[in-house]
């Protein structure tokens, strides 16, 4: 089967299983997804959400942001992996958001000038956001793809190329997330018979399924 048709199939089966897609973080506008997305790298979402409604109370906007001490942020998200540095970046964005007009700016370049912001971060915000079309890959994406052999997986810079590639740009910004959803929900790193699976199970080759079955 080719790429392209592996690819419709699978977007008919995320269609099927996620038609209402909820955003995994909790946010209010532009900036507080962005800081929640930062916030999530090597972090679960579920704790992300769990420490964000008191950060937002203190620091909900740019402005109040910059005007908290890194030493208070850090106490407000210590509970998230590389809590000091993300602090410090959580600081030094609010004062770049500031100084750029004191809003987020659907933008590429602005988006990945801010500290602690990656191209998937800017991703994530561009697309859920501001609708712009984006394919954010994180390790859900990361994996099923290379699972599915939508790509080799050898970097995520080449995943999110292929994916684009084989979806459609207008399903982009849902698709990531079903992927992530599906990733979570049915087709886990650890312990997933790939055989059983509604989509590993034809999608996967013969050799993927045999390499996993050992692990």
């Amino acid at each position: 089967m080719k790429r392209l048709e592996k690819a419709a199939k699978i977007s008919k089966i995320l269609e099927e299983l996620y038609p209402v897609i909820p955003i995994p973080l909790e946010h209010t506008d532009p900036y507080t997804l962005t800081v929640a997305v930062a916030l999530s790298a090597q972090t679960t979402d579920k704790k992300v959400n769990e420490i964000t409604p008191a950060l937002f109370a203190e620091g909900g906007t740019p402005e109040k942001m910059a005007a908290l001490h890194p030493d208070r942020i850090l106490e407000l998200i210590r509970q998230v992996g590389l809590a000091p540095t993300k602090a410090k970046n959580l600081s030094m964005m609010a004062h770049q958001i500031l100084d750029a007009g004191g809003e987020i700016i659907p933008d590429w370049d602005f988006m990945e000038s801010l500290a602690g912001v990656g191209h998937k971060t800017a991703g994530v915000v561009l697309s859920q956001s501001f609708g712009m079309p984006a394919f954010p890959v994180d390790t859900h994406i990361q994996r099923l793809a290379a699972r599915w052999g939508l790509s080799d997986g050898s970097n995520v810079v080449k995943t999110e190329k292929d994916l684009k590639a084989v979806f459609p740009e207008e399903t982009w910004n849902d698709r990531h997330l079903q992927i992530i959803f599906f990733g979570r929900d049915y087709c886990p790193a650890r312990n997933h018979d790939l055989s059983a699976c509604e989509i590993c199970s034809w999608a996967a080759t013969k050799k993927r399924m045999s390499e996993e079955a050992k692990r």
